[in-house]
């Protein structure tokens, strides 16, 4: 069936297409996630290594998808519906044009003040030079970091035009490609770790061994960015009918965009200002504790993004459409209630999962590889993924409500909210987290610790962030029906997806005890694990006749036909 634009995809496969592309980037993502705990294990390295990776990531974060979600895809959208193609060509060739020069010039501006911006955001590293020398800590995560944020750097201009590529192939309903093109990102990270691990011999697991995989990661980083861009151009390309970048800023629809763009550019950087706060608090606590907080989101993360986005993304071009529709808000309503319950039905299983069988996946995806990452480590970041899966269908249900305020134009009511949740979690976190940091875990004899022990001051700040969340989908949920009286919210299909995944747990935890009894390894008790809790769950919704399953059913059998 073809669309009103030219491409042949139709807005009911769009989720289960940015769902298929998610999960392949987040299984490689998964593999880059195990291989580096593997070498790297929780210490001074995984530190630098997640700090290198988040501190780039506000520009591309501030730039990058939901920027454009919320001041792109709408307008582009709209210009397609009304059949007016080549002023919205015009209008994506000068947000290129824009987007690219503002992303050169930041990229060369955090390359040379990387000494700053760790110590901005990595303040807790500031010390490490006199622990060092006191024999505490083997290595300076603090010059380590300003070395590896330079490679990394120039990464984020990359991604930052990637996601205008991926804000065109959207709005033409073409949803695969964007989502999946993370996958060679990771493949470039895991390249540049094989070549060093095999090439490193005795020093592999020493402190020399350790600091040179750091750096083939980081580079890694920055030919993944530039090939992630590269494989959408054409493709992007393709679909505007040519591309010819320009500084046009006068235009009606960039008028518009850009009116957008400084209230989602400030939600945006409220909520990362908050993630790299907790960043900031956790280089504060025991060394491993950064390290421990990244290994959990990449876990945490999956269903945020592969249940959440997937639903989100999907939606927006046609929650755009229905917005400037003769129906008005009651069709706008019955569209947003409906990507809700979906998305309900796919995180909450993840987060009830999570909670009760978090140790065996956490082992199962860490310890794939004998090295660095053992029993105590597992328990840190358990612990921690607990932590956030407590706030996961908060921080789900939130993207699908923040869509359906950009689709009706509204980018400064989400901004606001994300400043409450930030200061929430700030304001719980930092005294709950010193208090939490005097438990021990175990200790930890590798050289790269310096003998120190593993503590439980992230956990706090996984908590504080679930809180957050919750604070915002409620005052979020709160303000859109007073846009949108005739929402009415899916408590109920909620309410069976969430027996259906207690229900589940029962046969996921009986596969954990038998397969731990079997002394399986942990990537094969993973595997039960997930493989009897998914089934359980799916089998469970069908004996309930839940209407989210009937949805997700027709989408893919929908995608399948075409």
């Amino acid at each position: 069936m073809a669309s009103g634009d030219g491409t042949t995809a139709t807005r009911s496969g769009g989720a289960p297409a940015v769902a298929a592309g998610i999960l392949a980037s987040r299984l490689a993502g998964f593999l880059r996630s195990s291989v580096s705990g593997a070498l790297l294990g929780v210490g001074p390295h995984a530190d630098v290594l997640q700090t290198a990776l988040r501190a780039p990531n506000l520009l591309q974060n501030l730039l990058g998808e939901q920027t454009l979600s919320a001041s792109f895809i709408p307008v582009y959208s709209r210009l397609l519906a009304a059949g007016r193609r080549e002023e919205a060509r015009r209008f994506a060739g000068a947000a290129f044009g824009l987007l690219a020069a503002v992303a050169a010039a930041a990229a060369l501006i955090g390359m040379l003040a990387a000494r700053p911006l760790v110590a901005i955001f990595a303040a807790g590293y500031l010390g490490d030079a006199s622990r060092v020398a006191a024999g505490e800590l083997a290595v300076d995560r603090f010059e380590l970091a300003v070395a590896a944020v330079r490679w990394i750097f120039p990464m984020t201009a990359c991604l930052v035009l990637s996601a205008w590529a991926l804000g065109v192939l959207n709005s033409h309903r073409r949803f695969l490609l964007p989502y999946a093109a993370p996958v060679v990102w990771n493949a470039a990270i895991l390249g540049g770790l094989a070549w060093v691990a095999l090439a490193a011999g005795p020093l592999r697991g020493t402190v020399t061994g350790q600091t040179r995989l750091l750096f083939a990661a980081c580079i890694g980083a920055l030919a993944g960015g530039l090939l992630q861009f590269l494989i959408q151009l054409p493709a992007a390309w393709r679909a505007l009918g040519g591309l010819r970048p320009r500084l046009e800023l006068g235009s009606p629809p960039m008028r518009e965009a850009l009116a957008a763009f400084g209230p989602a550019v400030a939600g945006r950087g409220v909520v990362q200002l908050s993630s790299y706060v907790d960043q900031l608090l956790a280089t504060l606590l025991a060394a491993g504790a950064v390290g421990a907080l990244g290994y959990a989101q990449t876990l945490y993360l999956l269903p945020v993004s592969l249940f959440g986005m997937s639903v989100a993304a999907a939606a927006l071009p046609e929650l755009s459409r229905r917005s400037a529709g003769a129906a008005g808000g009651a069709e706008l309503a019955a569209e947003a209630r409906a990507a809700v319950a979906r998305s309900g039905f796919l995180n909450l299983p993840s987060a009830i999962a999570y909670l009760l069988l978090g140790l065996p996946l956490v082992e199962g995806l860490y310890r794939l590889f004998p090295g660095s990452f053992g029993r105590p480590e597992a328990v840190l970041v358990t612990a921690v993924l607990a932590g956030y899966a407590l706030g996961l269908p908060a921080s789900t249900s939130a993207r699908v409500v923040q869509t359906t305020f950009f689709a009706l134009g509204d980018t400064r009511t989400p901004a606001r909210i994300a400043g409450l949740r930030a200061v929430t979690s700030v304001t719980l976190g930092v005294p709950a987290m010193f208090w939490l940091d005097r438990w021990a875990v175990a200790s930890v004899p590798s050289s790269g610790m310096g003998g120190s022990q593993l503590r439980f001051g992230a956990v706090a700040l996984a908590l504080a962030t679930s809180v957050g969340a919750w604070t915002e989908l409620i005052v979020l949920r709160r303000r859109l029906r007073g846009r949108l009286p005739e929402l009415v919210w899916p408590a109920r299909e909620q309410a069976g997806a969430l027996a259906a995944a207690l229900l589940a747990a029962v046969p996921g935890l009986a596969a954990w005890w038998l397969a731990a009894r079997a002394t399986w390894h942990p990537a094969a008790i993973a595997v039960a694990v997930a493989a009897s809790f998914g089934a359980a769950y799916i089998g469970i919704s069908m004996a309930l006749n839940l209407p989210q399953l009937q949805w997700v059913r027709t989408r893919w059998r929908g995608d399948r036909r075409r």
